[in-house]
């Protein structure tokens, strides 16, 4: 039962750096997150990258920060200015599109050639890695439950990983957004093993057109 397409790839995904991420064209909209703070800076996260540190005033891959609190700062991209909130989803900001109305997503890989990004599901934060040989989009139980997901009330299904045979659940997921890109009613399954990322599977990857050119990853959204 797709067991084999299905399977979990995590020997691969916990040896991932987990720097690194998004490379958006100077087009295509900044993902920005707030993690945390220390003193007059705000840890940000840009486009799935490292946390990185930004007092007010300081520019890093296009955003420039424009004040600073304990838990909020003002940013600015390309003349467009908004407020990301410590904790909260990322926000899209910068982008010729507006909103999630955009239709391309560009990735750079990550130390191994692997392709991981930040975005949302359902609107809840969190974190994805590109996995063509995956039939759908894959998440650990414990990551299902942080995002609200009922996973049990879905239909079982029985599958194959390195570790031996699991139970899994298959759901659908009302929304995947990345960049300002998003689709909806993405058929997911969820398994009990802990992982790293989100296996970002067939079931998002087949509604875009994909082209790479050496380390990076176009997705072009059909229609």
């Amino acid at each position: 039962m797709e067991s084999r397409q299905l399977k979990v790839r995590l020997a691969i995904a916990l040896t991932l750096a987990l720097g690194g991420g998004v490379m958006p064209l100077s087009a295509l909209a900044q993902s920005v997150a707030m993690t945390g703070g220390m003193g007059s800076k705000a840890l940000l996260v840009i486009n799935g990258g490292a946390p990185k540190a930004l007092a007010a005033g300081d520019t890093y891959q296009g955003v420039k920060v424009l004040s600073v609190s304990a838990d909020q700062a003002a940013i600015e991209v390309a003349g467009k200015r908004q407020t990301v909130r410590l904790g909260e989803a990322p926000v899209s900001i910068g982008g010729s599109g507006g909103g999630a109305n955009g239709t391309q997503i560009v990735l750079s890989a990550v130390s191994g050639g692997h392709f991981v990004t930040q975005g949302q599901v359902n609107g809840k934060s969190t974190r994805f890695m590109v996995d063509t040989g995956a039939t759908s989009v894959a998440m650990g139980a414990d990551e299902a439950r942080r995002m609200g997901i009922k996973f049990e009330d879905g239909a079982k299904f029985y599958g194959s990983t390195a570790n031996g045979m699991v139970v899994g659940y298959r759901v659908s997921l009302t929304s995947v957004r990345i960049q300002d890109v998003e689709v909806f009613n993405v058929d997911a399954a969820v398994l009990p093993q802990a992982m790293p990322h989100i296996l970002l599977g067939n079931s998002f990857l087949t509604r875009f057109q994909m082209k790479r050119e050496n380390d990076t990853l176009t997705l072009t959204k059909r229609y």
